[in-house]
């Protein structure tokens, strides 16, 4: 529950400070003096739309702080995945609005974007005000409201059907996806498939035009590499056909090593001969390499022609589907993972109309088990509703649940089953039952409400035992007074047994049932309207009753606040009387 409601510069309020019990806590105030700002101040809290106007004349910003005590567990766990921790056990939140329009809200400490904070929040309390009549008046809302009242059962039942509901349309779009794009499946495939045929009968192998690139090269200058191999290799080794006999390489290292071996017995020239030595052997190997090359160099115009040809090959694959083979044969192998997955395509499709089809059953038998439970809950709603709007004054008036399917077809379903829910509703014997919102008044309306959410907190507090979140009702008694009005409070105060209660109102008959009263007062000196919130007790809670019940402050006024406040604590007026 809200243990904490400050309000800050919002509105004609500077500063106020409620605390609501446990039980019913009503705010009351003369027409005017700004005690709808309580509502607008919790609404806020709920992430509703803050404006400019909502900011008080002369000050840079509006703040709401909401404490809130007796939290959940799973309400904790949500604080705390938003960075937010409580404050011994308590939960503050905080609302502001700037004059420049900018908003902000905080949880648990931490700044948290709008829709974070209301909608935690809004597990911890509901407001009714006169935007929830009419809601009340569509068939979406009764239906909300009956599914309720049914529990824990239609709930569990209902979270199935719509897990299959949701499986049910991905399967199906997923299904339609693939029929859609059957053509251009098929033309993706066969030009998949003639790239691949393609790339088959060339069969290119990994890094093959690199290799024959070389090759072509060599087969292209055997001549002008036969001489420079040539060349080479008489510069090493001399030409035994040459009657000049050119000095060459092997001849000029032997003479370098005889020379050094004169002078091995110095260590440094030793050192010198042997690596004389190592070169010797190094061009002699150097020079059996140049003879194997050179002897390997011979034309062979057919080779080349192969060897051009098949370059010209793998260009045409490299135009088209890589630069390089590498690449070619890359985009082959994920063309034909492609070609294997649109292939299996029509499998895909039958194995989703098999789903589908075991899909529709379920749904079907599910929207069937909602219905069978709606229809249970209804009459059972009804008659509590009944009962409760005789206790309102309303006794010839009757409420009814129509439910109607929209077929036993998967098509007619919805994601809440195939039940259209109406709430009907007759005030007097010989009227036709009509819809809701048609046929009952704004008194009507307001009772019926009221009449719906005990009978609503009764079964939650019979099956769980739980209290139902904080309910705040703004003019919840607008158009009724008298003996109803009183009826109204005592029904606000029953429900307020099970859980907090805050009700903003104006009729004494509902104020006087309250454990706690607060009294929104305005002032003005001509320049400044100031609205202050004060809880007020003893004589000043009778004087507040006085002045709702007439607005005369008199003896008389007060006896009869006096009787009022007695008749709905169940306590004697005159010693009520004495003791305020």
């Amino acid at each position: 529950m809200i243990g904490e409601l400050r309000i800050r510069n919002l509105g004609v309020i500077a500063d106020a400070t409620i605390e609501p019990g446990p039980g019913l806590t009503v705010v009351t105030g003369e027409t005017g003096a700004g005690k709808t700002m309580v509502v607008t101040g919790l609404g806020l809290l709920l992430g509703g739309k803050g404006s400019t106007g909502q900011v008080r004349n002369g000050t840079d910003r509006l703040q709401v702080t909401g404490r809130f005590t007796g939290i959940t567990e799973e309400a904790v766990e949500r604080v705390t995945e938003a960075g937010g921790e409580l404050d011994e056990d308590e939960l503050l939140v905080v609302r502001q609005v700037t004059a420049a329009g900018r908003s902000r809200a905080h949880l648990g400490g931490v700044a948290v974007p709008l829709g974070v904070a209301g909608d935690l929040v809004g597990d911890l309390l509901v407001i009714h005000g006169q935007t929830e009549q009419v809601r009340l008046a569509r068939t979406d809302r009764q239906r909300e409201v009956l599914d309720r009242f049914a529990g824990a059962e239609l709930a569990e039942v209902k979270a199935a059907y719509q897990r299959t509901w949701q499986t049910r349309r991905a399967a199906v779009t997923e299904r339609d996806d693939l029929r859609a794009a059957s053509r251009e499946r098929a033309r993706e495939l066969d030009l998949l498939r003639f790239g691949l045929d393609e790339i088959g009968e060339v069969d290119p192998q990994p890094g093959e035009d690199d290799q024959l690139r070389v090759e072509a090269n060599r087969l292209q200058s055997v001549d002008d590499l036969r001489m420079a191999a040539h060349a080479a290799l008489v510069a090493i080794n001399a030409d035994p056909d040459d009657p000049t006999d050119q000095p060459c390489a092997v001849g000029l290292l032997n003479t370098a090593r005889t020379a050094l071996a004169r002078a091995d017995d110095d260590p440094e020239a030793a050192d010198l001969g042997r690596r004389t030595a190592d070169l010797g052997y190094q061009l002699a190997d150097l020079g059996a390499d140049l003879a194997g090359f050179l002897a390997g160099l011979e034309a062979d115009p057919h080779r080349l022609e192969c060897v051009t040809g098949r370059l010209a090959a793998l260009a045409g694959l490299t135009r088209k589907y890589g630069e390089t083979i590498d690449e070619v044969l890359a985009w082959s192998a994920e063309a034909a993972e492609r070609v294997l997955h649109l292939d299996g395509t029509d499998e895909r499709i039958a194995a989703l109309d098999a789903r589908i089809e075991a899909l529709d059953a379920d749904l079907l038998s599910g929207a069937a088990r909602l219905t069978a439970l709606r229809s249970t809950a209804a009459d059972e709603l009804a008659a509590a509703v009944d009962t409760e709007l005789a206790a309102l004054a309303m006794p010839n008036a009757t409420l009814r649940f129509r439910i109607t399917t929209t077929g036993d077809e998967v098509a007619a379903l919805g994601p809440t089953g195939a039940d259209q829910v109406e709430i009907l509703f007759r005030a007097n014997p010989g009227q036709r039952p009509g819809p809701l919102g048609a046929v009952a008044s704004g008194g009507e309306l307001s009772r019926i409400r009221l009449a719906l959410e005990v009978s609503l907190a009764d079964r939650l507090v019979a099956e769980t035992g739980a209290a139902p979140t904080t309910m705040v009702f703004d003019e919840v008694d607008a158009g009724i007074g008298g003996r109803v009005a009183s009826e109204v409070g005592r029904r606000l105060a029953r429900l307020a047994e099970h859980g907090q209660v805050i009700v903003v109102t104006h009729l004494a008959q509902v104020a006087a049932f309250a454990g706690r009263h607060y009294c929104v007062a305005k002032t003005d000196d001509g320049q400044v309207t100031v609205s202050d919130v004060a809880e007020v007790t003893g004589e000043d809670r009778l004087a507040e009753l006085a002045r709702m019940l007439g607005g005369a402050d008199s003896d008389a006024a007060r006896a009869h606040a006096a009787e009022l406040l007695a008749q709905a604590t169940g306590t004697d007026p005159v010693t009520t009387l004495m003791q305020n």
